[in-house]
């Protein structure tokens, strides 16, 4: 069992914290890790039994499966802003893999749609399938670059104080391409009536969780862009992210503590002054960063008054959870090799009607499920084979309502009865029918599966309804100027996928924005040291 930090009990945290970090998701991590390279003793609390959120690994039957880091991209160039801020962080030490040059396959119906390595790559497998559509496919690349180039500008109100970040803006619009508040669909329909290539072309909208019509479509270019050189996987397991970076935050004095579950936050004349935990015992610093999403850190962490002074309630209500998900962990018997599994990703839909397939299924389960994806990370990992020899795991995630599961929300987890077990293998047994038509060579090799449903979300990751992708990334969500790195509320701040962005790129760079939020005028500091930064020098061979 993969467990990463030090469980907490009361009286092993330290009593001079600089910042207390409320979650160890990789927006957390990372903020913690900055704050620690820039002289802050931190304190990050984590109520699972192991660091890492979303970018943690479990084991079970002999066998390990990521829970969330499926691909990143751009982090094989060395240069590269994401490369360079998981260096910093995790001193170097966090290594990658590149997936094949295919690193996504995109599967309406019968036909299938490679998404190769490399935009010009992938421009000339688009116009092979589409030559009719050519013009249209250069205009959307275009716009793609365009709009993913401005995220800077789009998004530098976050690192900027409040009172400067509400005057810019309102200067925004003016600053960034009109297609950042348009819907992905009305961006691509004024490029092509052709409803099978736009299919393709939003095809990775699983990793923001909305469908073209609901997704702005600045999170559509932003994903897009990100793969465009192609995919990569961490070297021993997505759990080697925690593992790297939480070395770094002890080098400060710093502790990650685990089973560490935040009752509420202290706010003492107006102002955050620390933590109280579950078993009533306190943990006191100057600031406290929440990773813990925007609905719980306002909704149920801030105390009552603190909520009503500054107008949580309403706030609250002006944005949505994202998506619930299904997830099927499954083991097989067999190398990757001798199952012939690849390290490209599958998105698999019936047709082209993303929209209405998912709203069929969110409306009554028994509809064809609108859509799979399907990972291989034992295939990605190249040091699995040395850890986990003659075995494959292979993931298969698919959308799921919280409502479906919610009579069973009071219950022990693994103890909810045979009511609910049964749901779930009639979900799983469907999700693995659909991995079997693309995969036939496997139906012999299964040795073990498990299913995760919204529930199980909630219960280890602290969602309110199992999200997976924080606040929905719809164009409402992008037009709430309070959620900022920098609360109205003295010493407390945001950070995570919240404050950006969806997915592990996007809940990075929020922890980058609310370190330099925090300095203030000195935020330069933090830009400063990312690009200074040098790696330790190798130790000498020995003789």
């Amino acid at each position: 069992m993969k467990r990463i930090g030090k469980r907490y009990r009361p009286g092993r945290a330290a009593q001079d914290y600089d910042v207390i970090v409320i979650g160890s998701g990789i927006g957390g991590l990372s903020c913690a890790a900055l704050l620690t390279r820039l002289g802050r003793k931190v304190c990050v609390l984590e109520q699972h039994y192991t660091a890492g959120g979303f970018t943690h690994s479990y084991e079970r039957e002999g066998y390990e499966w990521d829970v969330g880091v499926h691909y990143i991209g751009e982090v094989h160039k060395p240069y590269a802003p994401l490369r360079r801020i998981f260096d910093v962080i995790s001193d170097g030490k966090l290594e990658w893999a590149p997936m094949d040059a295919c690193y996504d396959r995109i599967i309406i119906g019968d036909q299938h749609y490679d998404f190769v390595a490399g935009k010009e790559n992938l421009a000339a497998e688009l116009k092979r399938h589409f030559p009719e559509e050519s013009a249209a496919i250069d205009e959307y690349f275009r716009l793609v670059q365009k709009v993913s180039g401005s995220m800077q500008s789009y998004f530098a109100g976050q690192a900027m104080p409040p009172r400067i970040a509400r005057v810019y803006e309102a200067l925004k619009r003016f600053r960034v391409p009109k297609e950042c508040f348009m819907s992905t669909r009305a961006v691509l329909e004024k490029l092509t009536s052709n409803q099978q290539l736009i299919a393709v072309l939003t095809g990775q909208w699983g990793d923001y969780g909305l469908p073209p019509a609901d997704a702005a479509f600045i999170m559509h270019a932003a994903v897009t862009k990100h793969y465009f050189a192609g995919g990569n996987y961490p070297v021993g397991g997505s759990w080697k992210i925690a593992d790297t970076i939480v070395p770094v935050i002890r080098s400060g004095g710093g502790e990650v503590f685990t089973y560490a579950k935040v009752k509420e936050l202290l706010i003492e004349d107006g102002r955050a002054v620390g933590v109280r935990m579950e078993d009533g015992s306190e943990v006191r610093a100057p600031a406290v960063v929440s990773s813990a999403g925007a609905e719980l850190t306002f909704g149920s962490l801030l105390p009552e008054a603190e909520r009503q002074r500054h107008g949580y309630p309403a706030k609250l209500r002006e944005v949505h959870a994202s998506s619930g998900h299904l997830c099927l962990y499954a083991g097989f018997k067999g190398t990757a090799q001798e199952l012939g599994l690849p390290k490209t990703n599958l998105w698999i839909y019936p047709n082209a009607d993303h929209e209405g397939n998912t709203q069929r299924f969110l409306d009554d389960p028994i509809n064809t499920l609108p859509m799979l994806y399907v990972s291989f990370p034992s295939a990605k990992d190249p040091d699995w084979e040395k850890n986990y020899p003659g075995k494959s795991t292979v993931e298969v995630i698919t959308l799921g309502r919280y409502e479906w599961f919610e009579k069973w929300a009071k219950e022990t987890w693994n103890h909810r009865g045979a009511e609910y077990e049964a749901l779930k293998k009639q979900f799983g047994e469907r999700m693995l029918e659909g991995l079997y038509q693309q995969m036939p060579q496997l139906r012999g090799a299964m040795d073990y599966w498990e299913l995760s449903t919204p529930l199980s979300t909630e219960y280890f990751g602290m969602y309110g309804k199992g999200e997976i992708y924080g606040l929905d990334h719809d164009l409402h969500r992008f037009e709430q100027k309070w959620l900022h790195p920098v609360t109205p509320v003295k010493g407390l701040y945001l950070t995570g996928q919240d404050v950006v962005t969806a997915g592990v790129g996007g809940a990075l760079m929020g922890g980058v924005l609310t370190t330099a939020a925090m300095l203030g005028s000195r935020a330069g500091q933090v830009f400063k040291l990312l690009k200074s930064w040098q790696p330790p020098a190798p130790a000498p061979a020995s003789a």
